[in-house]
């Protein structure tokens, strides 16, 4: 998909093996502090993706710009994963995470277009009706690109990791806050 004059956005499967050391560089890049994956080594990555490559209900994503691995997406079911407990699950509930990159060549409004390309995703699957976020409560740069892309803060809950935001958004409220009448 095309976001503005930014360029295409697509999707791969992330390979846990193929991708490793790609993705250490990136979770434990000091911009990525919120990943809180800093001190992995590249056989912590590896691990990492692969237990997620192996879960049934978690599954994750090389984001590619312009045909250039730029930013992960991992999206599960939070009736399986992450928020287990912490929430009411409805149906239709699909969770997020994403990670842009860090670059020496910084394009303005790029992680807002990564993150709309995120939910356009998300949301291709007639099935997902409301998508569901966790950043650390500290995040003030995420939560204001989830505000962007039409997220509603509901409460703070206590995550074993983190003291997190719990938001949501519906396919209505992201096009709304895309322009698109609904």
């Amino acid at each position: 998909m095309s976001i503005g004059s930014i360029g295409t956005f697509t999707f791969r499967p992330l390979d846990p093996l193929k991708d490793a050391e790609l993705l250490h560089g990136w979770v434990t890049d000091p911009k990525a502090a919120f990943w809180m994956m800093q001190d992995a080594r590249l056989q912590d990555v590896e691990r990492e993706y692969m237990r997620i490559a192996a879960h049934e209900h978690h599954h994750a994503y090389l984001g590619l710009h312009d045909g250039v691995p730029a930013f992960l997406m991992e999206k599960y079911d939070p009736r399986y994963v992450e928020l287990v407990g912490l929430y009411d699950p409805e149906p239709g509930d699909v969770g997020m995470h994403f990670l842009v990159a860090p670059t020496d060549r910084p394009i303005h409004g790029f992680t807002k277009a990564v993150i709309t390309a995120v939910m356009d995703e998300l949301f291709a699957d007639p099935r997902t009706r409301r998508v569901v976020v966790e950043p650390d409560v500290g995040n003030k740069a995420v939560h204001a690109l989830n505000k962007a892309v039409g997220f509603v803060p509901e409460r703070e809950i206590d995550k074993p990791e983190k003291r997190a935001l719990l938001s949501f958004c519906t396919r209505e409220q992201f096009l709304a806050a895309r322009g698109v009448a609904v």
